[in-house]
């Protein structure tokens, strides 16, 4: 190759570099703001039934036993049921227009959770809740598995993830807010008013996205067509092409993307890994409740104390996905995060005095949060051999883990309040699973990139290996 060849190929690169570096800013400012604000009412409205807990929203359902468990449980039975069949066609519509319509569904749904006046109304209410939000975050973490790269991949989902940590932690505030108001306002109790005004909030966010979110790279539809100029789009394509590790098996039938995936064993780690970490936060809903259990204040207290560890895991879910990103590395930001959970939980389960306790949510709060935002990020980059089967396994992964969700309110018996003993000991059980399950995952992928270096043909790029 001559000089001057040499010197045109420079040239080229560096206009590559330059347009990726504007279109992922481009994407930064337009697309994750967007999927993120949407993210975290995704969580305002399915986690309220929290708070709503600490007001009248038992006495006033006829509430009994584990109803309220039931309650919290049947949503993610609606969530598996329709998750899988929505990510099986996501690659055949306009998530532009897909996403938005059932962000505005699921906003109907729980704004209608006011209107109900027995456990049997809440269980069909929550059911159909889980429907109406299982297409989000698989849909989500599937449109931007398609823009961003790997190495771009887990900070983006660790700032996802900080829209449900976050409303976690503004729930509690919004509540708090919210009952101390409007008590009777209308002639309707507070609880009620929580989820008419989130439900109205989300619905008009949902509108707003039709406008803001893009198609996939090969479309010129969705916001792409009026931000995206013609070198940027073909730009998003040519980037994720060179990020596959293997190569594109082309353009096959979901059927045939569903098979390949279900005979890929490390998709099934991926599945008992994320279950391990869903049940692990199954304290979720309980919190409250938990900190209720303190004696640290009135409700209103109780509501804003709520808040602080769950700030704190925003801060240190970043940390560790910034950390992530730059070592090139998954597994151990898993493991670590995972085990400092577990001694949160068992710091938990140990002592009865309040500030120990209280300082213990800080650590399972934090290493849980941290932890999970890497696992789908780490498994997009992983189950990439063709879109359909990345878009089927993220789908299979997150419907199968939604188990931990749906047994885990099952252990915080009423009996066992406000130490829930039972629960905190099977949380430790299941964070340690989640840690033994990365470290297999580490084991067969470093196994996987050795074999692609010894196969490796010397040529102008390195290979493309697995992040471990």
């Amino acid at each position: 190759m001559t000089d001057k060849e040499m010197t045109d190929l420079r040239m080229i690169e560096f206009v590559y570099r330059r347009t990726e570096k504007r279109l992922v800013r481009k994407l930064d400012l337009t697309l994750m703001p967007m999927v993120w604000i949407l993210y975290m009412f995704n969580y305002l409205d399915r986690n309220n039934i929290a708070s709503a807990k600490l007001k009248s929203f038992e006495k006033d359902l006829g509430l009994k036993g584990s109803q309220f468990n039931t309650a919290v449980s049947i949503l993610n039975v609606g969530y598996m049921l329709m998750q899988l069949p929505s990510n099986m066609i996501l690659t055949r519509v306009r998530p532009s227009l897909y996403l938005p319509f059932w962000v505005c569904i699921w906003s109907c749904v729980s704004a209608a959770t006011a209107a109900a006046r027995s456990y049997s109304d809440l269980i069909v209410i929550r059911f159909f809740l889980g429907i109406a939000e299982a297409p989000f975050f698989p849909g989500v973490f599937y449109l931007l598995s398609c823009w961003y790269t790997k190495k771009e991949l887990a900070l983006r989902t660790a700032i996802l993830y900080t829209g449900l940590v976050l409303a976690t932690a503004f729930s509690g505030l919004i509540a708090a807010g919210i009952f101390a108001r409007m008590d009777g306002v209308h002639g309707h109790a507070a609880w009620r008013w929580l989820f008419i005004i989130e439900g109205v909030a989300s619905f008009g966010l949902g509108i707003v996205a039709a406008f803001i979110l893009p198609d996939f790279p090969e479309t010129n539809t969705g916001s792409s067509k009026w931000h995206l100029r013609d070198d940027e789009q073909q730009v998003a394509i040519e980037r994720m092409k060179r990020d596959r590790v293997a190569p594109t098996e082309g353009d096959h039938s979901v059927w045939y993307s569903l098979r390949l995936a279900a005979a890929d064993y490390r998709m099934w780690i991926f599945v008992v890994m994320l279950i391990a970490n869903h049940t692990a936060y199954g304290f979720n809903y309980f919190y409250p409740s938990i900190v209720k259990g303190l004696n640290l204040g009135s409700t209103t207290i109780t509501l804003v104390l709520t808040a602080p560890p769950y700030l704190v895991a925003t801060v240190s879910a970043m940390i560790v996905a910034w950390s992530s990103d730059r070592m090139g590395e998954r597994g151990y930001h898993i493991c670590i995060p995972m085990s400092v959970a577990a001694v949160g939980f068992i710091i938990s389960t140990a002592t009865l005095n309040t500030a120990v306790r209280y300082f213990a949510s800080f650590l399972y709060i934090g290493g849980c949060f941290s932890a999970n935002a890497m696992v789908f990020s780490w498994a997009a980059s992983t189950l990439s051999q063709t879109p359909e089967k990345r878009a089927i396994s993220i789908s299979i992964i997150n419907l199968l883990s939604q188990l931990g969700n749906i047994w885990s309110p099952y252990f915080f018996r009423p009996g066992d309040a406000s130490r829930y003993v039972l629960a905190m000991s099977l949380m430790i059980a299941f964070a340690l699973l989640s840690v033994v399950t990365c470290l297999a995952m580490k084991v067969s992928l470093k196994r996987a990139n050795k074999k692609i270096l010894e196969e490796y043909q010397e040529g102008e790029d390195g290979p493309t290996l697995f992040p471990l």
